[in-house]
């Protein structure tokens, strides 16, 4: 019986090999120069307003998943941002210029947001008390969050439509801002409004009009923070971009008010949309959808704010709340890490992901703060590349998409390999463009490495590394449970990734020598870090 189930399993293996391509590829990782620099908060994660009761496309995904109902108490929600370390936590969204503060005279009682059938987004103004804002910074402070906050712009305005009009009323801003100082709650930097840029979403206001009140802003955060060491930033405008509309904004507000420009990306479409798993996996409009957003926003900022940082505030994939079985899936990660690796070249500081909780596009499970398979992805990136970006170029088919990055917090490389192939493996020799400029075509060689290498080694043997005299690269290799790519479950190394008694897992790398081959399986994800790859630019 034994022999029988064991031929059976090597029949079965040889049968997937042989199904499969075996490509070669070559990659040329140049360490001489950085191209782009991220922010050492580059992963972001936001908390949105949404109400209990808000539904879109038939999905009702926001239950307790909003800055006001979350359960903060929960210990496992606390963990999985204290995993970070330093977590960039943006709280905004689409009602946030709907939310008055309970501190001051706000003008308004303050009462939850309600069903309304004219109302923006077809509810009330909601409120924020000054119980739950202490609540919510006693949490950022607990997990070490460092927190961006995205202040209500249309305070003040009359609409017309969907154009609102008037000079913002910057009363209650102000109020929660002086509350926030007098309580010492750390604000890394107060955002200005949510996609009221170019034509708006639901709400839009003139470019002239927002830059005037980006300076009245201004002027009262410097004269809130006058006495303080730390100076909190000013981001806007948290909206999507309009070439004609940013370009005017900067030039109104002029230099140094503005000091992060943000803007939002949904370059899958629409959560309904069934061809999304195929849109994923299609390097062209990985590539196409979003490579010319990228270029123009670098551009803007270049002529017209260069005192200025690119965030890209707000991107969940799918608009409308993200698609289920497919936001939430192991697939997403490929759209995901691309975004956070295309993103990175065109000089983006930080890249803040739609959402922590809540829709179907959360790092998290609304209900059981479990983790789903992106925020493992996004921990990876966070602990594994550092903030030095570094040029690649290869040989390999688009479906290999390759990124490199100095290492966190030590030297050599590390690289993000995604194989978008259903049917391609690819082994890949690295060559250092280094050696290839001065001594032709001797490289380092990397070769095969994977789980199911005889010379894998488990991270626990590195003690080995002082010993033995060889030198290793860790790798961690991504891979969907039993194979599916729609499945809720990232396998590390082949390890599920579970939470167990309430503990997140540990993320051990498996260790290769350095002569060993890189390999990676087609639908699957890598990092690899190389301590020893000679690299200038991250010394």
């Amino acid at each position: 019986m034994g022999f029988s189930l064991t031929l059976f399993l090597i029949l079965v293996s040889l049968s997937v090999i042989l199904s499969q391509e075996l490509n070669f590829a070559k990659i040329v990782v140049d360490g001489t120069t950085e191209i782009a620099e991220t922010d050492d908060t580059y992963i972001c994660a936001t908390i949105d307003w949404w109400p209990s009761d808000f539904c879109r496309y038939g999905f009702c995904t926001w239950q307790n998943a909003s800055a006001i109902t979350m359960e903060l108490s929960n210990p496992l929600l606390a963990k999985t941002i204290q995993a970070f370390k330093r977590l960039r936590i943006r709280v905004g969204g689409s009602p946030e210029d709907q939310v008055i503060y309970d501190v001051g005279n706000p003008g308004k009682p303050c009462h939850p947001f309600q069903r309304k059938g004219n109302g923006l987004f077809g509810y009330t103004t909601g409120c924020l008390s000054m119980s739950r804002w202490d609540e919510l910074n006693q949490f950022f402070s607990k997990t070490g969050a460092v927190v961006t906050f995205g202040l209500n712009a249309l305070n003040g305005r009359h609409n017309q439509g969907i154009l609102w009009l008037g000079d913002w009323d910057p009363s209650n801003a102000e109020a929660l801002i002086k509350y926030t100082i007098s309580k010492g709650y750390h604000i890394d930097s107060w955002e200005f409004g949510n996609e009221l840029s170019g034509s708006g979403i639901g709400a839009r206001v003139e470019a002239a009009q927002y830059a005037k009140d980006l300076i009245i802003l201004k002027k009262i955060m410097n004269e809130l923070y006058w006495k303080s060491s730390f100076k909190p930033k000013l981001v806007a405008p948290g909206g999507f971009y309009d070439k004609n509309w940013f370009n005017r904004l900067l030039q109104d507000s002029g230099s140094g008010v503005v000091n992060i420009v943000t803007y939002h990306i949904y370059n899958l479409g629409p959560a309904n949309d069934r061809n999304l798993v195929n849109k994923i996996l299609d390097p062209s409009h990985l590539s196409n959808s979003i490579l010319g957003t990228f270029t123009d926003v670098e551009q803007t900022v270049q002529e017209h704010g260069p005192w200025a940082s690119i965030w890209v505030g707000e991107s969940g994939g799918a608009f409308g709340g993200g698609a289920p079985n497919v936001s939430d899936r192991f697939v997403n990660s490929f759209w995901y890490l691309d975004q956070l690796g295309m993103a990175a070249k065109h000089n983006t500081k930080v890249y803040c992901r739609q959402s922590l909780v809540g829709g179907n596009y959360a790092l998290l499970n609304r209900t059981t703060f479990e983790p789903n398979p992106d925020y493992y992805s996004a921990l990876l990136w966070h602990r594994l590349m550092g903030t030095g970006v570094l040029e690649v170029d290869t040989d390999a088919s688009p479906e290999l998409r390759i990124y490199a990055h100095c290492s966190k917090g030590r030297g050599g490389v590390t690289l993000l390999l995604l194989n978008l192939s259903k049917q391609s493996e690819f082994i890949i020799t690295v060559y250092n463009r280094v050696n290839v400029n001065m001594q032709g075509k001797k490289s380092i060689l990397l070769k095969r490495s994977s789980k199911f290498g005889h010379k894998q080694k488990n991270s626990r043997d590195k003690k080995k590394k002082a010993s033995d005299g060889l030198s290793y690269r860790e790798e961690y290799h991504l891979t969907p449970k039993d194979g599916d790519i729609q499945s809720q479950t990232s396998v590390l190394n082949g390890n599920p990734l579970n939470v167990t008694n309430g503990e997140l897992p540990i993320l051990h790398p498996v260790l290769n020598d350095d002569n060993s081959p890189i390999y990676i399986l087609p639908l699957s994800i890598a990092f690899i870090v190389i301590p020893n790859f000679e690299a200038p630019a991250c010394a």
